[in-house]
């Protein structure tokens, strides 16, 4: 299934522009990439999704095709951003890695506590998620995506960044795998 980039482009729209941070999150809506902007969310977000300046995807760190939820955590001044994005980080890289490849550190102006978030959109239609979700696809078009950016760390960048996403990468394929394999049915005369 083709993306539906009509309605991406209108739930990109109803994000906000305000500076801030956001979290790019997966079919699952479990968080891959975490980053913040100061030139507005909506902006930055749609730089991505279009793979128009982004580092992120011209690095392959990160794969458009899972990219089905994004939070908005707004900010009033530019002061804000990077301890909240540090928090942002160190709350869901332990829950599952983060694409992100820079680790930030933790300082003590880094607040405990992270806010919910502003608003959660949806930019990816639920016939879309249910059939990426389906392990026999999600498997493949993953291993792929593994598979150039390995390429691009061993022809391009060879950087601790990549190699942090591509573990990331291999930690999140491995669970696709593991799902994969849960299909497996007891076939007569297998023995």
């Amino acid at each position: 299934m083709a993306i539906d980039l009509s309605y991406r482009r209108s739930q990109v729209r109803t994000l906000t522009n305000q500076i801030g941070c956001y979290v790019l999150c997966d079919l699952d809506q479990v968080p891959i990439y975490v980053g913040q902007s100061k030139d507005g969310i909506r902006s930055r977000v749609n730089r991505h999704l279009t793979s128009a300046r982004s580092d992120i995807i011209a690095n392959r760190q990160v794969d458009v095709w899972e990219i089905a939820w994004v939070w908005a955590f707004p900010v009033q001044t530019a002061q804000e951003i990077t301890p909240l994005e540090t928090a942002l980080f160190h709350a869901f890289h332990p829950i599952s890695p983060l694409m992100n490849g820079k680790v930030p550190p933790q300082n003590s102006s880094v607040p405990n506590a992270i806010p919910r978030p502003e608003q959660i959109v949806q930019v990816m239609t639920d016939a879309e998620i249910l059939e990426k979700a389906d392990p026999a696809l999600r498997l493949p078009r993953q291993a792929e995506h593994y598979s150039q950016i390995v390429g691009h760390f061993l022809a391009v960048k060879n950087s601790k960044e990549i190699a942090g996403a591509i573990e990331a990468h291999y930690q999140r394929l491995s669970k696709y795998h593991r799902r994969l394999l849960g299909l497996a049915q007891d076939v007569e005369g297998d023995n």
